[in-house]
């Protein structure tokens, strides 16, 4: 039995029709409508249409039905007695497939009866019939609301559990008395926990006395002023290294405390390195300069022994004493030689090189460098790539660094040890070693099962002239020269290194391109037999140009000096007889760049030399050689006869 449609009917053509208070435009939430007297339904409609997307029914398994292929509306209104399936129980039952809010519309006079069907289908409210309109509008409206509330609230609880979970962030909320409301996975983690094992404990009591002490003063401390941030070393991670955690609280009133930590180990090591690389690139810019004016120490020392060598005749002591100041002095050379290695500044003649040949190359020179260790047996290993890039890099200075590697090694191991060369192709993503830009790299390494460095050994053991072995067995120049070489070359180097297990280095090369060609190294050339001629000398350094003019005086040749540009200018414009200008590059005012190119366009054929102490030269008009301090006679010569003819 229904109830009786007429009443319903008449108060539904009344005044109060329209759109629901607070209804945007355009926000249209959907209604159902279930009432088996199709009359009521049309009566409903029509009340609600203007503000609602309204679909009806009169029988309940088709409102089911409905539900379940994907109808979503925000509210359900249904008659509570039709034939088959009651209001409430339809109610219940859409449960199953929607969050809709519920209403009722009865006929009962019975208030418990309909108290009855209230909780059966858990219904939100219920009109009676027959219904006022604005009151029915009002109630479809305030429950169209509740649903939308509902729901924002929802997603929006469900956008905090997932931020909460998937944060990588160790995230926490405490009450009052410093227990956990709310954790992260991350926080409950660092604690050794699940989050659900910490919810309602102190963190206090899961820490040690001293560190629970420590943090009962930060929240304190937070909690007093509103807010606060540290940064704090937290106990070693899996790799034993340290780690350090950035933790930010805030009060959030009635002793609530959040607090967010954030693992910033990773940003403090990227930082370090960048740190160091700075401080690589300020020591290497010094040691540039030290060696430019060493190589000029060096060319007048080693020249002016030359030259005396001539005069002294075949005093046997004097000649001896000679020979231990020339012998010094070259040692002195080829340290410079590794300061402007370290410094980046030494001239390198870079070619397509395989690395694999080139350590495969070395075996007989590695096995008579090493020797055996006093203290016991030494192996050389080798861990080569199938088929590794090739690289572009000077061979002899790579050979040079991976000697000087090897004997770090072995000076690593003074009772024996392995000592393993291993090569692999090493691509490179941004960010990934700082110095580093992304791209296809080589990676050399030379590791060791030697005594290994401490972390304050291993922040300084790039830096000239550092060195922990004793006076008089290391210059401190062998990882500064390696570290020279390959930043030189476009790549980078990385140390890893444990107390008592060993030291691994290793050195990233850029990967040769495709169709780069190997390059051919320029011979030595012979010298040649020329006939006199007149030389422009050009030199700042008085005592240089000294020794280079006795130099090419001994050679037969008549010598014009010039302490400057300028002044060599101008005695090409004079002398129209120069042949020749043998010129320093690094000089005041006008440096020997410069003076070549003012120089040819006075003197367009003129034959140029240029001598440094360094290989950063800037750019240089094609043609014009570059012979690097210290020099001999006999390299000055073999030049000089190249360019005279």
């Amino acid at each position: 039995m229904t109830d009786g449609p007429g009443d319903g009917l008449g108060g539904a053509m009344g005044p109060g029709t329209g759109l629901v208070p607070g209804l945007a435009a355009g926000d249209r939430a959907t209604v159902l409508l279930v009432d088996d007297e199709a009359e009521i339904l049309t009566a409903l409609t029509d009340l609600l249409e203007e503000g609602f997307e309204v679909v009806a029914t009169t029988r309940p398994e088709e409102a089911l039905a409905l539900l379940a292929g994907g109808l979503r509306p925000a509210v359900i209104l249904s008659d509570q007695r039709m034939p088959g399936l009651t209001g409430d129980a339809f109610l219940e039952r859409a449960r199953a497939h929607s969050d809709a809010e519920a209403l009722l519309l009865t006929g009962y006079a019975e208030l418990d009866a309909v108290v009855g069907a209230l909780n059966r289908g858990r219904i939100a409210g219920y009109a009676a019939k027959p219904w006022e309109p604005a009151a029915l509008l009002a109630m479809v409206g305030a429950a169209r609301d509740r649903h939308d509330l509902r729901r924002a609230l929802e997603a929006e609880r469900a956008l905090l559990q997932g931020l909460l979970e998937n944060l990588p962030d160790q995230l926490s909320f405490k009450d009052a008395q410093g227990r956990f409301i709310r954790l992260n996975a991350a926080k409950a983690a660092a604690l050794g926990l699940e989050p659900g094992a910490c919810l309602g404990r102190r963190e206090e009591d899961l820490l040690s006395p001293e560190a629970a002490a420590g943090l009962a003063k930060a929240e304190r401390d937070a909690l007093a002023a509103g807010t606060a941030s540290a940064l704090a070393e937290a106990p070693p991670g899996p790799d034993g290294q340290p780690r350090w955690l950035h933790t930010s609280r805030v009060a959030l009133g009635a002793g609530v405390l959040v607090t967010i930590a954030r693992d910033v180990t990773e940003a403090r090591r990227l930082e370090t390195r960048l740190r160091q690389a700075d401080k690589m690139q300020a020591l290497g810019t010094m040691a540039g300069g030290v060696a430019h004016d060493f190589n000029n120490l060096l060319t007048a020392i080693l020249g002016s022994l030359h030259l005396a060598g001539k005069r002294v005749g075949d005093e046997p002591g004097l000649r001896r004493l000679m020979h231990n100041a020339t012998l010094a002095a070259e040692r002195g050379s080829a340290l410079t030689r590794r300061l402007l290695s370290f410094s980046r500044q030494n001239e390198l003649a870079p070619r397509r090189v395989s690395v694999n040949r080139l350590i495969l190359g070395m075996g007989d020179l590695l096995a008579r460098t090493l020797g055996t260790p006093p203290g016991g047996a030494l192996e050389l290993r080798r861990d080569l790539a199938a088929d590794p890039g090739a690289v572009r890099v000077d061979p002899d200075q790579f050979e040079l660094a991976l000697i000087n590697l090897c004997i770090n090694a072995r000076d690593a191991m003074p009772e024996g040890g392995t000592i393993t060369l291993a090569t692999a192709d090493a691509p490179i993503g941004p960010d990934e070693i700082p110095e580093l830009p992304a791209g296809a790299y080589v990676r050399v390494s030379v590791a060791d099962t030697g005594t290994g460095m401490p972390p304050e050994v291993l922040t300084r053991v790039l830096e000239p002239f550092f060195t922990t072995k004793e006076v008089g067995k290391g210059t401190g120049l062998g990882l500064p020269m390696v570290y020279g070489l390959v930043r030189q070359s476009g790549g980078g180097l990385a140390i890893d290194s444990v107390p008592g297990k060993g030291t691994r280095v290793s050195l990233y090369l850029p990967a040769a391109a495709a169709g780069d060609e190997e390059s051919v190294p320029p011979g030595d050339g012979t010298a040649r037999a020329c006939a006199p001629a007149r030389i422009l000398v050009v030199d700042d350094d008085a005592t240089v140009r000294s020794v280079t003019a006795g130099f090419l005086s001994d050679l037969g040749h008549e010598i014009l000096e010039a302490a400057d540009g300028e002044a060599a200018l101008r005695l090409l414009e004079g002398d129209e007889g120069v042949r020749l200008m043998v010129a320093d590059f690094a000089m005041p005012r006008m440096n020997g760049a410069e003076l070549s190119e003012r120089a040819r366009a006075i003197r367009p054929g003129l034959p140029i030399l240029l001598v440094t102490g360094y290989a950063e030269l800037g750019a240089l008009s094609p043609g014009i050689p570059v012979l690097q301090k210290p020099y001999r006679q006999g390299e000055l010569a073999e030049r000089v006869g190249l360019l005279l003819g």
